[in-house]
């Protein structure tokens, strides 16, 4: 199948040659999890990536949303499947549930110095040293970081990455994992094999240490790579069924990543395998990523070593797309994104004009378009209720 194969709802059925006693019958789970498989599915689900809890706000107070649609807001959470409903979204593809596989505990989060303008310097909960100003809300600019090499690694940050069983606290794990029916896709995270390390290390400390010090650069990666595989296997021995293996990384920027290519494929490429070889296995033949930026070329490794959909495709000011990726690397490589956000804060024209532009992405079969990224305080929640209504009229929701 060239292109996507689908079903409409009844409200279609004539006009596409249904038999008029149509139904949809299956949940969005399954068509999701279709529609990534190049399968037939009902309906293209429409897929959001969360909201800036500023937005939150801003619509609780223009009436739209109400005190407990805010309380205790989470990817997955109940606030949010309120949120969704009255949005019409479907779910969060950034639904997943994680063990421990990071640093714990993290750093206590300490104010160091106070700075003119409001400005402080502050010891984050990755032992960055960076500069915040309360009620900003940006990337702040880091200025140091409590790592300098051998002896911070041996005190601070290896004996806190070090697996123990209670890193799997079977406990938190969703009751819907355990649900062969529920109607929603979960995900399994398996963590960050470099993302974390960079926000710890800091990008110009970590670039002069795979230089200055290669073991020490290697034992770092072995160490993180170990806890994430065996966090992995932990998780999937619980009997907890998921539907797709995700990884977060965010390691590049607008014009590329933040780490060399070739370095990132000797280094971080096997340990990729090791834990989609695992995930695979277990029946998760879908695994997701999560890298901000410009990722082209990062995206061969991830695709040699089991990594087979892009996540969020940030359209940004660099145009990303799945259909150069596609052409490059055919029907392998999926994708989940790719919806320019930006028009929820420019009205109904632009938004109809997005949808088309995304009709020749879905038509290429294991895509599905959600926002590029978590939705800004700048878009208008009647906005964001029209683009729903629309991707349902447009792709059969």
């Amino acid at each position: 199948m060239g292109r996507a194969t689908f079903f409409f709802p009844l409200r279609k059925a004539l006009r596409y040659g249904c038999p008029p006693d149509y139904s949809p019958r299956m949940t969005y789970r399954e068509c999701a999890m279709a529609v990534l498989r190049y399968q037939r599915y009902d309906r293209l689900p429409v897929v959001h990536f969360g909201f800036w809890i500023e937005t939150l706000e801003k619509w609780h107070r223009e009436g739209h949303l109400e005190d407990a649609d805010l309380a205790g807001y989470d990817d997955g959470s109940p606030s949010e499947r309120s949120i969704e409903r009255k949005l019409g979204f479907d779910f969060n593809w950034y639904t997943a549930w994680a063990p421990r596989h990071s640093r714990a505990p993290l750093f206590e989060e300490t104010v160091l110095e106070e700075l003119p303008g409001g400005y402080r310097k502050v010891q984050d909960e990755n032992g960055a040293i960076v500069i915040k100003k309360p009620g900003i809300r940006c990337i702040p600019s880091e200025v140091d970081h409590l790592f300098k090499g051998r002896k911070e690694w041996e005190e601070l940050y290896r004996p806190k990455l070090l697996w123990s069983a209670d890193r799997v606290d079977r406990t938190t794990i969703p009751a819907a994992a355990y649900e062969a029916g529920r109607t929603r896709p979960l995900g399994l995270h398996c963590g960050s094999l470099f993302g974390k390390i960079r926000d710890w290390v800091g990008i110009v400390n970590l670039s002069y240490l795979q230089v200055d010090d290669p073991p020490l650069f290697d034992e770092i990666i072995q160490t993180v790579g170990e806890l994430c595989l065996r966090c992995a296997e932990a998780a999937l021995a619980t009997g907890a069924r998921f539907d797709f293996a995700h990884f977060w990384e965010d390691i590049c920027f607008k014009n590329g990543p933040l780490v060399n290519p070739a370095v990132f494929e000797q280094k971080v490429g096997p340990w990729y395998r090791r834990i989609t070889d695992l995930t695979r296995r277990h029946g998760l033949d879908i695994c997701s990523l999560d890298c901000d930026g410009m990722i082209d070329t990062l995206i061969p490794t991830w695709v040699a070593n089991g990594v087979n959909t892009m996540f969020p495709i940030e359209v940004g000011t660099w145009n990303a797309s799945i259909a150069p990726w596609r052409a490059k690397f055919g029907r392998e490589l999926r994708g989940v994104g790719g919806m320019d956000k930006r028009v929820f804060a420019h009205g109904r024209r632009a938004v109809d004009r997005e949808i088309e532009r995304l009709r020749s992405l879905v038509d290429l079969g294991g895509f599905i378009p959600c926002p590029d990224h978590r939705i800004a305080p700048d878009a208008e929640w009647d906005t964001v209720r029209y683009y729903t209504d629309r991707m349902r009229d447009a792709f059969g929701g």
